[in-house]
């Protein structure tokens, strides 16, 4: 079994199969044909993404009752309010296939300024009287699109957002591109343990 952790690069599909002309992961990885995503990442959002051909563990990491913790680093436009974060906090209600679906609770800490995160190309556009907040946000579930719309739900829209942690991996030094060869063991101690 393969097991790779991928730092996606922003404007690039989660999928090996190109559509539209869009980047997708066999522009920028090379692995086995059997290889694959668990999970998903937007095209337009970054981070880390597991790849593997062992599809023992694909149910374990994705069904919402295993809780598996994701944390995203979320560049918002303004300056988020405690009220903002409480909200969040305690779950809000979104719209997810056309119906209401509220939230699970989640973790969320105002990041400080000084972390150290790579420049995204394109660069996120910039608006001088216009403040942008950092914030980690931990989740358990995973709905499409989830978390521009919780943000978004409480006025502060998404800029940029990158999933900086699965399991115990988090994105520490790698970069866009970046692609970590793992061991199974790695992924038992990583994800399940």
């Amino acid at each position: 079994m393969e097991y790779y952790l991928l730092y996606k690069p922003f404007q690039v599909l989660s999928q090996f199969t190109s559509v539209d002309g869009k980047n997708c992961l066999k522009d920028i990885v090379n692995v086995s044909k059997d290889v694959y995503p668990v999970g998903r990442l937007d095209y337009d959002s970054e981070g880390l993404l597991l790849l593997t051909n062992d599809t023992s563990i694909n149910h374990q990491l994705l069904h919402p009752s295993f809780e598996h913790a994701r944390v995203y680093w979320v560049q918002v436009e303004g300056d988020i309010t405690q009220e903002a974060i409480i909200q969040l906090t305690k779950g809000v209600t979104i719209t997810v296939e056309g119906k209401q679906h509220k939230t699970k609770p989640a973790i969320l800490n105002k990041l400080d300024t000084t972390i150290s995160i790579s420049e995204r190309t394109p660069p996120i556009r910039f608006r001088k009287n216009i403040p942008t907040t950092w914030v980690s946000i931990q989740l358990t579930e995973g709905k499409n699109r989830q978390v521009r719309k919780m943000f978004a739900s409480v006025g502060f829209p998404v800029l940029r957002l990158i999933r900086a942690q699965l399991g115990k991996y988090q994105i520490n030094d790698m970069q866009p591109g970046d692609c970590l060869k793992l061991s199974h063991q790695d992924i038992q101690e990583g994800f399940f343990r």
